[in-house]
């Protein structure tokens, strides 16, 4: 009981501090109260009544309302109401908390505190957001709110692994992925470093970002280090990409899988590191990225990984683990996803084996490498394509003596 309103007097006053330091007129002492208000409620339900918790909101909201009305009077109020939707969803983690839930309400009051600290970074992001960009985020939700809950969730086809729902879930956490990288772009600016180029590209896309630097480096050859940096560190994202992927799709599996990806993700990032040391302007320029959540490449790359696990399925069964690693070098030519997802899926349900899984990614990996390598070859200048060679050279490399020597699990 006592955890409970120590739990809620801390968040009252963390939102309290936050309120009173931009001046509004419930602040570090009105939110406190709110929060234990509501605490006391809850604790009390078992004695009084459930009643008494939906009692003390409509309490709160009719003192909420009665304050504005005094401010009406007093001269022009101000228009704005967040203030009093927060202290609503304050006495609300109150009665969390007083109802046992601590963890909801430190969720839910942090993120409150969050909220309402960063008013104008969030400003500043609705005023970046363009036409295309809000085209992006209605197609995201079209995906995930309207489409996926609709599709059938079973298995059809000989191997009963095109299952329409899981399909077009991968869809979605591959596009809520590169939407939240956009994001991060967008918040950034255009012009970053080109670090965290390199990261946001290889989150939102290597292959694109791949594509984009190749044909700077060629139009600007005094930036072709930095280009060559971005490109080598986007692919090395890639492999945290890939781990972020199997944690949401396949967590039973990886403690398999990990390891031998993020040795391979260390030795690129270790290849990046030192690409970039040597490298004498670290300033990424600017590059116009598009809204990633286009409808018809989410459905293309549905498509895709529909017909790469299909693929992974004739060839298990029909040609054994030699059919498997050439759909995985195919699939990986110019998108990891696909072969990832996949692969993930099957080893989950126990149809492969976690070990093999995780070779299948890495082959699929080499071989994305070597696309984007012939992408600088084509579109890229002979310099860029250089550094880019030295580097995606080591990293198969490490993968070929990963597959060679690590131990079978």
């Amino acid at each position: 009981m006592y955890g409970a309103l120590g739990i809620a007097l801390g968040l009252g006053l963390l939102v309290g501090l936050q309120r009173e330091r931009v001046d509004e007129s419930a602040g570090i002492r009105t939110f406190p109260l709110i929060t234990v208000l509501g605490a006391v409620c809850a604790l009390l339900t078992a004695q009084v009544g459930a009643w008494l918790v939906p009692a003390g909101l409509v309490s709160v909201a009719a003192v909420v309302f009665a304050g504005k009305m005094i401010e009406a009077k007093r001269g022009p109020a101000d228009a704005g109401v967040t203030t009093d939707v927060a202290a609503l969803v304050m006495f609300a983690v109150g009665a969390a908390c007083g109802l046992g839930h601590e963890g909801v309400a430190l969720v839910v009051g942090g993120a409150v505190a969050v909220l309402l600290h960063a008013k104008q970074p969030l400003h500043d992001l609705a005023h970046r957001i363009g036409p295309a960009d809000a085209k992006a985020i209605t197609r995201f939700a079209l995906i995930v709110l309207v489409i996926l809950p609709v599709l059938p969730n079973r298995g059809y086809g000989p191997y009963a692994v095109l299952n329409p729902f899981e399909i077009w879930l991968m869809v979605a956490l591959i596009v809520g992925m590169s939407i939240a990288a956009y994001v991060a772009f967008k918040l950034l600016g255009a012009r970053v470093g080109a670090l965290l180029s390199g990261v946001l590209g290889g989150l939102i896309s290597s292959t694109a970002t791949t594509v984009s630097y190749a044909r700077r480096a060629r139009t600007a050859p005094d930036e072709r280090g930095v280009c060559a940096v971005v490109v080598v560190i986007a692919s090395a994202t890639v492999f945290g990409r890939v781990l972020v992927e199997l944690a949401v799709v396949a967590p039973g599996i990886l403690g398999v899988v990990a390891p031998p990806i993020a040795a391979m993700m260390g030795f690129m990032v270790l290849v990046s590191a030192v690409l970039f040391l040597c490298t004498k302007t670290t300033q990424a320029g600017s590059l116009t990225r598009e809204p990633p959540s286009d409808f018809r490449t989410a459905i293309a790359f549905g498509l895709v990984y529909a017909a790469v696990l299909f693929a992974v399925a004739f060839a298990k069964e029909h040609f054994g683990s030699r059919g498997l690693f050439v759909v995985a070098a195919l699939s990986g030519l110019t998108d990891m996803d696909a072969i990832t997802l996949s692969t993930a899926q099957l080893a989950r349900s126990g149809a492969l084996h976690a070990d093999t899984a995780w070779r299948l990614i890495v082959v699929g990996a080499m071989a994305n490498l070597v696309f984007k390598l012939a992408t600088v070859a084509v579109l890229g200048s002979p310099r860029l394509l250089g550094r880019v060679a030295i580097a995606f050279g080591a990293a198969i490399a490490a993968g070929v003596a990963l597959l060679w020597w690590w131990p079978v699990r």
